[in-house]
């Protein structure tokens, strides 16, 4: 159960965790995390496969609980990627926004969708 002191670490902690006690990390390398990740957000597509805009918006209530499962799955993939690589996930994040701000400055591309 999730409280309002979890964070990026105690969430990557506890993924460590659940590997360790499986002894999976010989399973975790760069390549086949790389791959299970492509294929969870792969899944995650296939939510929306075939459905307009307007049918997923109708669905959402059907959909959302297969989002949720999806998205937990790419984002315990990551973990796991950023465990086995010992990537600090909350700093690359943030330099990456960082670089995106400097790159794409709001008052030039405030409602723009193109680049």
């Amino acid at each position: 159960m999730l409280d309002g002191t979890t964070t990026v670490e105690s969430l990557k902690s506890r993924v460590a965790e659940f590997i360790a006690r499986r002894e999976w990390q010989k399973y975790h390398n760069p390549k086949d995390l790389a791959i299970s990740l492509s294929l969870e957000s792969a899944e995650l597509l296939e939510i929306f496969q075939w459905k307009d805009e307007q049918e997923v918006d109708r669905e959402m209530s059907e959909l959302r609980g297969r989002i949720e499962e999806e998205l937990a799955d790419i984002a315990i993939y990551v973990l796991s990627f950023c465990i086995a690589l010992d990537i600090d996930l909350s700093r690359v994040i943030a330099d990456k926004v960082k670089r995106n701000e400097e790159k794409y400055p709001a008052d030039v591309y405030r409602g723009k969708a193109t680049l």
